[in-house]
């Protein structure tokens, strides 16, 4: 299996790269989300709605990919350490909004440059170009995943 040669092997290869490199780069970012005082489920939330703004509830769970019975959990911690409010929704009583706070929105301003800095670094093994080729890739594999 050092050389695959078949498609069947390729894919077998490509599977186990694809992985490892996942892993490498997963353990990388938890490491410096965990510098920055969170865990990454909730620097994810907080992530989320920094750059969307104010979100529903429900939505963020999908987007950060959060199982809907661990949503409420993390909003909980998040609301408790003061970072992100609930806000109910003025046009439908079933949704509920979370929104930074002032000290959420400090705590973003501060962390994720030095969180954005860390992504370039992890990257910095790729150029530009096969950043690109590979957003492309990844998107089109990922796409065919959900098909079949």
């Amino acid at each position: 299996m050092n050389n695959p040669t078949n498609s069947d092997d390729l894919s077998l290869k490509l599977f186990v790269v694809l992985t490892r490199a996942l892993a490498s780069i997963r353990k990388r970012v938890e490491e410096d989300i965990k510098c920055l005082g969170l865990n990454p489920t909730e620097f994810a939330v907080l992530e989320f709605i920094y750059s969307k703004g104010e979100q529903p509830i429900q939505k963020i769970g999908q987007k950060v990919l959060i199982a809907s019975s661990s949503i409420t959990y993390v909003v909980d911690k998040l609301e408790q350490k003061q970072f992100i409010r609930r806000k109910p929704c003025p046009s439908d009583r079933r949704i509920t909004h979370a929104t930074l706070t002032d000290n959420g929105l400090k705590l973003m301003d501060e962390i994720f440059p030095k969180h954005k800095d860390a992504m370039n670094t992890i990257f910095d093994g790729l150029d530009n170009k096969e950043k690109e080729v590979m957003i492309e890739q990844l998107k089109k594999l990922g796409y065919h995943a959900e098909k079949i």
